[in-house]
Formats: structure tokens, sequence, C-alpha cells
């Protein structure tokens, strides 16, 4: 049933990733309907296309370059365009509380965090990504993050801009012990279905805090 599902929604989305997270959705049983998301990195937005697709309330898409976002989702009521952005660097998300270094929250916004963070952050490491969405996430929130071990990985071990793929096993192995280590919660996690850049293997997690 999941695999008609997944097949159901290929192609449909303005880029790829729409159905890397697709199949993320599928695999990890989640429920998008009227979810707030946060997605890092949207480039032309394949997740925030995905995210609408399967019923998210508003989407805010982040991301550091200008104008690449796809045209139709630049239109939606529904999408919050936050370009020029880099992710380390934000402290606000506009309606929504931030987390306080105390734990607590700002007290002049709307709600209380986003219910879902999706993350395709290209050359950031997530573990410096996830401190930072963390501020914005529902105390009862999840993050959905595509790893990629290419980026995570010394330049060095690459072979005409490809990991191996067993390589990219172990270190997609120790980014997932270093982010438990630092009290990151490893609910699922899966091999993407299309292979990344260059032939690249990625993978998909399923995170809470």
């Amino acid at each position: 049933m999941a695999s008609n599902l997944f097949a159901e929604k290929l192609r449909l989305f303005v880029s790829r990733g729409g159905e890397k997270l697709q199949a993320a959705i599928v695999n990890f049983q989640l429920s998008i309907v009227n979810l707030v998301c946060l997605d890092v990195g949207s480039s032309t937005g394949g997740f925030v296309d995905c995210l609408l697709q399967n019923g998210a309330q508003k989407v805010y898409a982040v991301d550091t370059a200008y104008g690449e976002l796809a045209w139709k989702l630049r239109n939606d009521s529904k999408v919050v365009v936050m370009e020029r952005t880099n992710i380390l660097h934000l402290d606000h998300l506009p309606g929504v509380k931030a987390r306080t270094s105390d734990g607590g929250r700002t007290d002049s916004s709307e709600v209380d965090g986003v219910d879902l963070v999706t993350i395709d952050a290209g050359w950031t490491k997530l573990e410096l990504v996830l401190p930072v969405v963390k501020k914005f996430l529902k105390s009862n929130g999840q993050i959905i993050a595509l790893l990629k071990p290419h980026y995570e990985s010394d330049k060095k071990l690459l072979v005409k801009g490809v990991l191996p793929p067993d390589l990219a096993e172990k270190v997609k192995n120790e980014v997932v012990e270093r982010l438990q280590v630092l009290g990151y919660r490893l609910q699922g996690e899966m091999e993407s279905p299309i292979l990344g850049g260059a032939g690249n293997k990625e993978y998909l997690l399923e995170i809470t805090v």
C-alpha cells in the first residue's frame, strides 16, 4: 500500500526533492494535514510543494538564494517566502514564538512553534542546523532531515564527486551517533529513493527533540 501511495506522487512536484520527502512521509506514516511547517533549504521548492500537497496549513520556505522558489509556490498564500536567509543566523519566524535560552517562549507572537521542520541544507551540516530549528519547534514536533553523507564527509574521500556507498553508510551512522549524543532522538531512517547529485547515496531521518 505504501509503495502505491508513493507511486501516485511521483513526478508531481516542482523538483525531485518532493519525491524524496513523499517517500519519507509514507514510510514514517506521517500526517501533514493542517501542520505549520518550516522548510530549510527550499531552493526550487520540492519539499514545500510536497508539504502543501499533503495538506500543510502553512510553510515557511527558507533559503540563502534569491528567486529560486517556483512561481506557483511563491504565489501560494500558504507559503511564507524567506529568501536570502541563512538558517544559522535565523532568530525569528513571523508569527511564531521562539524558544528562549531558559526553555521558555517569547511572548509576542501567535503560535507556540511549528509542528514540522524539513531540512535539505546542502553543504551545511545537520548538527549545525538542528540547534537553530529546535528553537522554533513545538515540544512534540518532528524533524525530517535529508542527510547527504557526501557533504558531511571529508572531501578527500570523494571519487569524482561521489562518496562510495559503503563509506556513505559509515558516515551516516557517525552523524546519527553524534546527533544522539547531542540529545536528538532518531525515530526512523531510510534510504532516499532517489540518488543525490552525481549519484550519491542519501538518507532521510525522522528526528524528535
